[in-house]
């Protein structure tokens, strides 16, 4: 399943991020609830086995050669696939009461450049 929205990696949150604004926390959970809400409506439930693409937005200050080159190579830079893993498991498996994050055994997961952030999220079963 597709998803048009742009990865963000999960921030380390600190108690005063409870009242404290931070932009990086912000941006956080306002990609968690979207990605909820897009999973929502295509009514797409995660297993315990998850392969996950993310596509990276290129910089608006390469030139149009070097996005070309670019374009589908692996993204070796910040944010770490770490923690944009944890950004979208976390997203996936807060909400629910009876299923939290523990139960992912098994992910697969790369981080490719591409024009538009956009996130290509599937069960590992699943055709």
């Amino acid at each position: 399943m597709w998803i048009d929205i742009t990865p963000v990696p999960k921030p380390r949150q600190t108690k005063s991020d409870v009242w404290k604004k931070r932009p990086a926390v912000m941006r956080y959970r306002q990609f968690a609830d979207d990605l909820r809400l897009a999973c929502q409506y295509d009514e797409f439930v995660p297993s315990q086995d998850l392969i996950i693409e993310f596509h990276m937005p290129m910089p608006k200050s390469w030139s149009n050669k070097k996005k070309m080159e670019m374009l589908g190579c692996f993204h070796e830079s910040k944010p770490d696939l770490d923690n944009l893993i944890k950004s979208c498991v976390d997203a996936l498996f807060s909400k629910d009461p009876d299923r939290d994050d523990a139960c992912v055994h098994s992910i697969t997961a790369k981080k490719v450049w591409a024009v538009d952030g956009k996130i290509n999220l599937k069960n590992k079963w699943d055709k």
